[in-house]
């Protein structure tokens, strides 16, 4: 469908015409005319879906047609991450081009003079406050913003939100709004908890739930069967001839992370981390230099990683596999956007098999495992059914052999490779 046949304003229309907008992704063709008509409306969508414009455009479009004060905030537009809030306040910028519609970004850092500046912009009653729920909480305790004429409540990655423990703000902040109001909730999943959450602060929501996007067909997937001792060798292998360009490696956690950009700086690798123990300022520095190309290499987890929007990104690596598909879908689409090619490389340790296993099911294929390094010792063979949880013991009649069949490397001294921890020190087996 294209935009032209919904029924926008002339503003919008022109917005979107000189941002090259033609053709309406499925979730706007779904969603804009339902938000248009006023309804509550609770979206499942991934990112990269076009979610973003689906819940500005029908707001915007209200908005231009006048009638709301303009001495107060009429949207409220929730974020889990700063670096999301960043990329929605750069959207609205774009689409509310052509009309006279205000917005105030209010999501945080250390930096008094951001605060001041928030602060001006909510108490003169910006139109639409993009913001973090802990922010918000921030300046509303300070008693100067008002939120009782807000006619449009907007939740984004919401189940990202509940994960973050921001249950409680979301349901303070929700005190302060009038009950007369259109509330949007986008969401990747549908958990229990984001049901709950929807049949508290929605009234008779439509439901729009589009199906997991799979990732792109230019994107190279692979894996590597491996120890968990074994990943840090691998990267290291894949970067012994080559020097590393534009490479996100995920992690499951800001531990990890850690560890992992400490163990690849023992290697020389030109690498920065981003985890939600560094603050905006800090953050914001490393975006600078990964997309500048001083840092060609990223070590991040799944929540911060939301807010990470490069083009050129060629692989990306996920160093443990994913909880679930959608993540997976997620990680990997960061690579192979704008027309480009990219490469996804999945560690898969003993562990991590039957999850693995999941995600190729959704995938309806198998990804091909490429044999570990021979100097790496022997790897596991990949057999997910059998939910292992430690090493198997070692086949009568010679080594094992990876998915394809091939020698995966006998073992010096014949004795497995020791464990290391994720920073390189080897720990005992024991």
């Amino acid at each position: 469908m294209n935009f032209s046949e919904l029924n926008l304003e002339e503003s919008v229309l022109q917005a979107l015409d000189a941002m090259n907008f033609k053709e309406c992704t499925p979730v706007q063709e779904h969603t804009i005319p339902v938000l248009l008509e006023g309804k509550d409306l609770i979206g499942v969508a991934q990112t990269g879906t076009g979610k973003t414009a689906a819940y500005l455009l029908p707001v915007l479009n209200q908005l231009s047609k006048g009638g709301y004060p303009d001495d107060s905030i009429n949207c409220i537009i929730m974020s889990p991450t700063r670096e999301l809030a960043q990329q929605i306040d750069q959207q609205m910028e774009g689409f509310s081009y052509f009309m006279p519609v205000s917005s105030v970004a209010v999501y945080g850092g250390n930096d008094g003079v951001r605060f001041e500046q928030e602060k001006k912009g909510l108490t003169l009653g910006a139109d639409v406050v993009i913001a973090t729920p802990g922010r918000l909480i921030s300046h509303l305790s300070l008693g100067y913003v008002d939120l009782s004429r807000v006619s449009f409540f907007i939740l984004d990655e919401a189940d990202r939100m509940l994960d973050m423990g921001f249950a409680d703000d979301i349901m303070q902040i929700v005190k302060y709004l009038p009950k007369e109001r259109q509330t949007i909730m986008f969401s990747a999943t549908m958990p229990a908890k984001i049901q709950q959450l929807a049949k508290t602060i929605l009234t008779d929501p439509v439901e729009v739930k589009l199906a997991v996007s799979k990732p792109a067909d230019k994107i190279i997937q692979v894996a590597y069967v491996c120890y968990e001792a074994q990943k840090l060798g691998i990267i290291q292998s894949l970067f012994k001839e080559q020097s590393p360009e534009r490479v996100i490696i995920f992690a499951s956690s800001k531990l990890k992370v850690k560890e992992v950009t400490k163990a690849l700086k023992r290697m020389k690798l030109n690498v920065g981390e981003m985890h939600s123990d560094l603050d905006q300022s800090q953050r914001e520095e490393i975006m600078h230099e990964f997309r500048n190309g001083r840092i060609n290499m990223l070590v991040a987890t799944d929540i911060v990683a939301r807010g990470i929007d490069i083009d050129d990104i060629r692989l990306v690596i996920n160093y443990d596999v994913p909880h679930d598909s959608e993540d997976y879908v997620h990680r990997i689409g960061r690579t192979a956007r704008a027309n480009n090619d990219g490469c996804a490389i999945t560690f898969v340790s003993e562990t991590e098999q039957s999850r693995f296993k999941q995600i190729e099911d959704f995938l309806g294929k198998e990804i091909y495992k490429i044999p570990v390094p021979e100097e790496l010792g022997e790897a596991p063979a990949y057999e997910p059914r059998s939910s292992k949880k430690g090493r198997s013991p070692q086949r009568k009649g010679g080594n094992k052999r990876n998915a394809q069949g091939k020698n995966s490397g006998k073992p010096k001294n014949n004795n497995r490779p020791k464990k290391k921890s994720p920073s390189g020190e080897e720990n005992s087996s024991n």
